[in-house]
């Protein structure tokens, strides 16, 4: 573990873009090696966010309230990608990051707030040694990008189902003690968030349209059900996160894609 001056240094460095919401732990009664289980998938959800990317961007030429932000990368590659898609679920937690709604109903986020975001994680992130960052994915189409992720910046992966006591119990095998968790979708992860809460380690969230983010001290707004907006989020943070290291960013995004 980092001492804590590393800790308060990862938290100034995204000061002016930590979100104001107070983490609201499970409280001292709670058992910490609890399970929470996880929100459905939702298949048909995440199949129509995967239909809306392969579809392209025809439908979302406005996608951001800042015309002239410059971006990572070009915001038609936002667009093929789905990263802007939401829900049709709104929630007031993500509503300063929604740019409109479409006809059809779905939210579209604004993809230069994401933008912003991913570089505000990887200043956070760069603060911390690699290995006591944990990044986790439930989600089938986040395990590999998250993977991926860990991979670059050398940082731990757990995917699939977030063991209970991984981060709280230190009979576990499993046990680690990272300073830090990136999460792929807070409902998803709820695990996870739950036992960084427990243990008082910041949470960084990929949030969709439809996400509370009470518990996540820094959101990253993207469609976090889609293959391709996924992929595209978790390279430009791995990148990111190299770049403000002094590393050479070395991955492409065709690395982090997943033919799942």
């Amino acid at each position: 573990m980092t001492d804590e001056n590393a800790t308060q240094e990862g938290l100034d460095a995204a000061d002016e873009e930590i979100d104001e919401e107070p983490a609201e732990g499970p409280g001292p009664a709670a058992d910490p090696d609890e399970d929470v289980e996880p929100a459905a998938e939702q298949p048909a959800e995440a199949d129509a966010a995967e239909a809306e990317e392969d579809a392209g961007p025809s439908l979302d030429d406005d996608v951001m309230s800042d015309e002239e932000a410059d971006l990572l990368i070009p915001v038609e590659d936002y667009l093929g990608a789905g990263v802007h898609i939401g829900t049709q679920q709104k929630t007031k937690d993500m509503e300063r990051f929604i740019h409109r709604v479409r006809t059809d109903g779905l939210y579209v986020l604004d993809v230069s707030k994401t933008d912003g975001r991913i570089r505000t994680a990887a200043d956070f992130l760069s603060n911390y040694d690699p290995e006591q960052i944990l990044v986790t994915s439930s989600r089938q189409y986040g395990r590999f990008p998250a993977e991926k992720f860990a991979e670059a910046v050398g940082a731990r992966a757990r995917t699939g189902r977030f063991i209970p006591g991984t981060l709280t119990n230190p009979k576990y095998d499993g046990y680690i003690e990272p300073d830090v968790v990136v999460v792929t979708d807070p409902i998803g992860d709820a695990q996870a968030v739950k036992e960084a809460i427990t243990v008082g380690i910041p949470v960084i969230a990929m949030c969709d349209s439809n996400n509370q983010v009470s518990n996540v001290d820094l959101v990253v707004p993207t469609n976090n059900k889609g293959r391709k907006a996924l992929s595209v989020v978790y390279w430009l943070l791995a990148n990111e996160v190299l770049d403000r290291r002094g590393a050479e960013p070395s991955y492409a995004l065709e690395d982090f894609e997943s033919m799942v």
